[in-house]
């Protein structure tokens, strides 16, 4: 299916960043087709991340300067490319380009998220400064790019918008400020050796309460229907999300991500499409014993390679 956002369109922008960059596309393979489109180039050795939406480009600029410092700070992190003047704007779409780490055994676990978000929540914030956590006003910035959104389901998503967000409010206001991933899950993890994992994926980094982090793999236990890694996740770090007053507004936060996720989505993946229906279905009728499916498992096209 075609689309703004579609496969075809993002290969066609990977193509022509790959041309800007001077290196080769061939070898190049799909590695994300949600929020971003993520390419890996082996044989030039970088990944190239592309938002898929046009409402949401500040971020690219954001996580380039979050690149730079992490490398000044040691953070327990990916590193940007090296020589690459960044961000790269193609067209309409916005790129950052970074360092490509190949697959490593053991895979990434929720005891090693546990580790790292200890350092990563132990640094300075930032001199640049960074935006404070605002899952609502990305949600209201998704919408905009809401392809084929039944007129109903956005009213819906915007009076929950409305309902959510002075509970956001209060939350940011009680809590001291710390760094925060915004996305955490061993997904977003990445193994450079036998005894050493670190993040990647900064498009949600941003200031705000440091449970944030926890919240991820709490309601993807409950929605996925996965059992034991939060447990693992609260073990390794030494906290427990699920027992504090915020959790509700937190696991409401999340859920409301993992939704407007899919909207920009809509017009270019059917099973996307279906998977938003469930998952809007499922909050309405306040059912948590509806499962969901993953979108990178509905969108994954990791073994395609482009020649």
């Amino acid at each position: 299916m075609s689309g703004r956002f579609s496969e075809e369109t993002m290969t066609a922008a990977m193509r022509d960043i790959a041309a800007t960059l001077d290196v080769s596309a061939e070898g190049a393979r799909l590695l994300q087709l949600t929020n971003n489109a993520v390419f890996a180039l082996p044989r030039p050795g970088i990944v190239i991340r592309i938002a898929r939406t046009h409402q949401l480009l500040d971020r690219v600029t954001k996580v380039v300067h979050l690149g730079h410092w992490f490398a000044e700070v040691d953070a327990p992190t990916i590193r940007l490319a090296p020589n690459v003047e960044q961000p790269i704007q193609v067209g309409d779409v916005a790129a950052s380009v970074w360092r490509y780490i190949p697959s490593q055994l053991p895979a990434p676990t929720v005891e090693d998220l546990g580790f790292v978000l200890r350092k990563f929540h132990a640094l300075d914030l930032p001199a640049f400064g960074l935006p404070f956590w605002d899952p609502i006003g990305d949600a209201r910035r998704r919408l905009v790019d809401a392809d084929g959104l039944d007129p109903d389901d956005c009213d819906f998503l915007v009076e929950w918008c409305d309902r959510l967000e002075p509970q956001i409010v209060a939350l940011n206001r009680q809590a001291e400020p710390q760094l925060i991933h915004g996305d955490a899950h061993a997904g977003n993890l990445l193994r450079m050796s036998p005894n050493r994992a670190v993040l990647c994926d900064f498009d949600a980094t941003c200031v705000g309460p440091w449970l944030v982090d926890f919240a991820a793999v709490a309601v993807s236990e409950v929605r996925f229907g996965r059992t034991g890694a939060y447990n693992a996740l609260a073990t390794a770090y030494g906290s427990d999300v699920t027992s504090d007053p915020s959790w509700t507004t937190l696991r409401q936060a999340r859920e409301l991500k993992m939704i407007v996720a899919a909207v920009p989505l809509l017009g270019s993946s059917p099973d996307v499409a279906a998977e938003f229906k469930n998952r809007l279905r499922s909050v309405r009728d306040d059912d948590l014993k509806a499962r969901w499916v993953p979108l990178a498992d509905l969108t994954q096209r990791s073994k395609k390679v482009f020649r």
